[in-house]
């Protein structure tokens, strides 16, 4: 009785450790699959790649699964495929060298897109009023030719 109960201990342990280095192998390849880029020209992330009879993203995920059982780490994986498909490769730019500037765009227009607004809503509200009834509040020669305009129009 004693040993049968050791060796379904022995047996559950071995298998929670066969799963879940399994599904450490399978979130590994979810995580690298979504980082990268089926290169067919569909511009989906490798994983989500859907186009019928594509035999790019087939070898590819079927070499990150290889790669993932040598035991690769994530670095050297995905430094394999750019030097075999090249930098589209990827998903997300990295985040040194000129890559940094990718990241940094989007949110320096965006600022100085707001800024720029503010500025002309500003010079807006206070530009110059519009002439009471009856008078030209306009000065300088502008006025000069409302006023022509206005007595060119009347009937």
């Amino acid at each position: 009785m004693r040993l049968r109960s050791i060796a379904s201990t022995l047996a559950t342990i071995f298998f929670a450790v066969v799963l879940l280095g399994a599904s450490g192998d399978q979130a590994r390849f979810t995580d690298l699959g979504h980082r990268m880029m089926c290169v067919c020209g569909c511009n989906q992330i490798l994983l989500e790649c859907n186009h019928v009879g594509c035999t790019y993203s087939d070898r590819m995920r079927q070499e990150l699964t290889a790669a993932i059982q040598v035991g690769d780490n994530d670095d050297n994986i995905l430094a394999a495929f750019v030097k075999e498909y090249g930098t589209t490769v990827i998903a997300a730019p990295g985040t040194h060298g000129f890559d940094r500037v990718a990241w940094i765009m989007p949110f320096a227009v965006f600022i100085s897109g707001t800024v720029f607004a503010a500025i002309v809503i500003r010079n807006w509200k206070g530009g110059p009023r519009p002439p009471a009834a009856g008078g030209s509040g306009v000065s300088g020669g502008l006025g000069k030719y409302r006023d022509q305009a206005r007595k060119e129009t009347e009937l």
